[in-house]
């Protein structure tokens, strides 16, 4: 294992599942020394796959930079490379995974290939000091409800369409919101909500455990452009009822699993009201509500590099020949001893 003069180790963390590509050093425990990213912003609709890994093979070089600079580390000082090796969209997973190989091939240390989803749930721990909570992870690729029991990562519920920060994005972009620069869609409606008076009728759609958002969408553009409620109406009516669906389906997972805190991770997370209902439902269980800082809630290369340790230290690495991507790889199936050994 490769140590500085201090006897630290450093782990590299790239990020590339989607549109951000993203570069962080993180040491062994746990320190974020820095947290580079940059974002590929499509001219028109939303990601185009193969646009955004171009954007991420031109800026990697520069982001890569960027982290060692801030973290005042050279390459030479990393112990371990650690990728996003999925879910996520396959020509921008695979842009990420062959820079990290090259680097642990280059700097003759250690790969570890991690699950998107892990990295969010591990990082909002450890920002936050949860242990064991039931986790909300919403963002724009994904909406899980999990758990951990027996050596992984289980799933209560999660969407049966398109994920919910999938869901703000579209109909912000249905009805002709603006996206300023730097600030998410999903920002934008929350923004607009803030102003709303009216609750207009939408679709409430829980299955079981799990949940659909598709025909809220449709609905709720609808609703807009047959004049049915004002944009502020209708921004508040999207988030009352897309939010209590999150909540309903949180508190039902809480009070089965009977876990100690609340969790709440992914790009979505930084919205103030789905933090307000949650925090209602976590007071009611006697359970403590933790929600990842803004600056570790959209994806980033600190998540990943924080994941990679957790799973390094219990025995886990990836061999070059197996860090082929899994645009599909599903929370579940990831084995996290790490986990119970903390519990313990």
């Amino acid at each position: 294992m490769t140590t500085n003069n201090s006897g630290c180790s450093y782990c590299l963390g790239i990020e590339s599942t989607a549109d951000d590509f993203g570069a962080a050093v993180v040491s062994f425990d746990g320190k974020v020394l820095s947290n580079a990213n940059d974002a590929y912003t499509p001219k028109k609709g939303g990601i185009h796959p193969r646009e955004a890994a171009r954007h991420h093979a031109e800026v990697a070089e520069k982001v890569l930079a960027e982290a060692f600079e801030t973290a005042a580390v050279k390459p030479r000082d990393i112990s371990l490379v650690a990728f996003a090796q999925g879910p996520g969209l396959g020509p921008c997973l695979r842009t990420g995974a062959t820079a990290a190989r090259a680097l642990a091939s280059y700097l003759d240390v250690p790969l570890v290939g991690v699950n998107h989803c892990v990295g969010h749930i591990e990082v909002g721990k450890l920002a936050t000091g949860a242990k064991d909570p039931v986790t909300l992870y919403v963002s724009g690729g994904n909406t899980i409800i999990s758990a951990f029991e027996a050596h992984r990562y289980r799933i209560f519920g999660e969407t049966l369409d398109i994920a919910i920060g999938n869901c703000l994005d579209v109909f912000a972009r249905a009805v002709g919101l603006q996206q300023k620069k730097g600030a998410p869609f999903g920002a934008i409606v929350e923004q607009l909500a803030l102003k709303g008076e009216k609750l207009v009728s939408l679709p409430y759609t829980v299955k079981g455990m799990d949940l659909s958002f598709s025909g809220l969408l449709t609905a709720a553009v609808s609703a807009f452009q047959s004049n049915n409620g004002s944009i502020e109406d209708v921004c508040y009516s999207l988030q009352e009822v897309a939010f209590s669906m999150l909540t309903e389906v949180t508190e039902r997972a809480l009070a089965h699993t009977e876990k100690p805190e609340v969790l709440l991770t992914g790009g979505v997370a930084a919205n103030k009201k789905l933090q307000s209902m949650l925090t209602v439902i976590a007071e009611e269980h006697d359970a403590r509500f933790c929600v990842v800082p803004l600056k570790l809630a959209a994806d980033n290369g600190a998540m990943i590099a924080w994941a990679g340790i957790l799973a390094y230290k219990s025995g886990i690495t990836t061999p070059l020949d197996k860090s082929y991507v899994d645009v599909k790889w599903r929370l579940e199936e990831v084995y996290a001893p790490w986990v119970e050994a903390q519990l313990c």
